[in-house]
């Protein structure tokens, strides 16, 4: 027993009796001076957070990005060079589950990284979908709110998320990914992972790309039957860790190639559809994926809580050679993450060990919650504010970007005027071989389910200007799974 560490306090001090409360006699009250006993009552009743208003239920692990291709003619970022090695953290997350949900739900899967390089943090904050359900921010609250429950009956509501799809078509390509056999992976080593968004790359010449970044799983595709995982539900209700933790336990470390695609700013400029639009994804065949790399997950963490719950990223962590783009998703993004962890964790939210950079820093961020930093973080205790004269410190010029090239005047624009969200989905339904699209017909159909009528026509509108195969073969689903008798093909998307 004698090597066994002394239990104690949180301020250091040993506990002498850890089963028995104080009390005044065998029978008597207990003592208010019993601090322990309060102590450990007054940490229970804190020990949950704030879940995350989206991506709730997590699984993550660390591990590695190792650069095995070229592509320094079009960044400057030390953690893209050839030969580097970085570590990294992985989260994967359902959207709309809350923190005790099912992982095996038909949901759109989070893909988070958090990369700790030599020049700070780098987060890319994607999905396992290269595209999303809109393309303004100003949606993106009224999208979640669908995705949650209702104000009156606390249920999840299909009429809600259908209603809102059907009056939003640009919603469209991400809805048929969604209801296709990808909108329910085995589990988070069967999915690939995208940045989403569009990115710029910035070289040693100060010249600026746009970037797409991809992470295509080196474990092949699989997923399950809408019935297949509503049985394993029935069994677990963790599918998902229970996967990914058990396969790096057992030294079966999954792997993703890491590709980007590069698109010119004067090509940007030519293109038939916005490419920062993330409704929309960039043809393979026009800007070709170029390998850059390995991602490796290797080591589970010792303290989910810590390293995980805790984990906090925000596509606002940029490092010299890797930017944002016009998309005004990301935009509002940049701003809202970093927000939200402010709320959810703290002020000081990346003072947590796993936020925490592996580089030096130094910023004149004061005071507030977290602030575990023994001291400023400036080098000394005058300078606690820039500019000043004692030695705090002072921007690197070095690291600005190129200026970005902003062609009209500052206004609203409506998102969906000239914008066509047909073609694209069209072209991925052309995709799908017999047995897949049947399996999407079916599955939209399960998820129609009471939802009202005219909602059902409006929508089955949209999948008819995709094709009219799309549209009849929803109709048939629809028919089969709810006797839905559904109007023949409608002019109701125009």
């Amino acid at each position: 027993m004698s090597d066994r560490p002394i239990l104690t306090t949180t301020a250091g001090a040993p506990v002498p009796d850890n089963q028995n409360s104080m009390t005044a006699g065998p029978r008597g009250g207990v003592m208010l001076q019993d601090y322990q006993l309060i102590e450990k009552l007054a940490h229970q009743n804190r020990e949950r957070i704030p879940e995350r208003a989206v991506h709730a239920k997590g699984w993550g692990a660390h591990g590695t990005l190792t650069i095995t291709g070229d592509i320094s003619k079009y960044t400057r970022a030390k953690c893209l060079q050839p030969g580097a090695v970085t570590p990294m953290l992985a989260r994967f997350s359902t959207v709309a589950g809350e923190l005790g949900a099912a992982d095996h739900e038909r949901d759109v899967r989070g893909f988070a990284l958090k990369f700790y390089s030599p020049e700070g943090n780098w987060d890319l904050v994607g999905n396992n979908t290269p595209v999303f359900f809109v393309r303004d921010a100003y949606k993106f609250p009224d999208f979640i709110h669908t995705q949650k429950r209702h104000p009156r009956t606390n249920l999840r509501s299909a009429t809600a998320m259908w209603d809102f799809w059907s009056l939003s078509p640009e919603s469209l390509h991400q809805v048929t990914i969604l209801m296709s056999d990808r909108g329910l992976p085995v589990d988070p080593t069967f999915m690939n992972g995208y940045g989403s968004h569009t990115y710029s790359l910035i070289n040693e010449a100060g010249e600026r790309f746009w970037v797409k970044f991809h992470f295509k799983t080196e474990q092949g595709h699989r997923h399950y039957t809408n019935a297949e995982a509503g049985q394993l539900i029935g069994q677990t209700r963790e599918g998902y860790q229970e996967a990914l933790f058990g396969k790096i336990e057992k030294g079966e470390y999954p792997r993703w190639k890491m590709q980007v695609q590069i698109m010119t700013e004067e090509e940007a400029e030519k293109t038939a559809y916005n490419p920062f639009d993330i409704t929309k994804v960039w043809p393979h065949a026009e800007f070709p994926p170029i390998d850059v790399g390995v991602m490796e997950l290797n080591r589970n963490p010792d303290n989910y809580f810590a390293e995980i719950e805790q984990a906090a990223f925000s596509p606002s962590n940029i490092v010299p050679g890797i930017s944002y783009s016009p998309d005004k998703m990301l935009q509002a993004r940049i701003f809202s993450y970093a927000d939200a962890h402010r709320y959810r964790l703290g002020t000081h939210y990346e003072n947590i060990l796993v936020n925490q950079p592996k580089c030096p820093v130094h910023h004149y961020h004061r005071d507030g919650q977290m602030n575990t930093y023994g001291g400023l973080k400036t080098g000394n205790p005058d300078a606690y504010y820039e500019p000043n004269s004692f030695s705090g410190p002072f921007e690197d010029k070095s690291a600005a970007e190129p200026p970005l090239k902003i062609d009209g005047d500052m206004s609203r624009f409506d998102h969906r005027e000239g914008n066509d969200d047909y073609v694209q989905v069209r072209a991925l339904f052309n995709l799908f071989d017999d047995g897949q699209k049947a399996r999407l017909f079916s599955n939209i159909a399960a998820a129609m389910g009471g939802v009202p009528g005219f909602i059902v026509e409006r929508q089955l509108g949209h999948f008819d200007r995709v094709h009219p195969d799309y549209g009849n073969g929803v109709r048939a689903a629809l028919k089969a799974a709810h006797g839905y008798e559904a109007s023949a093909i409608s002019t109701a998307a125009e």
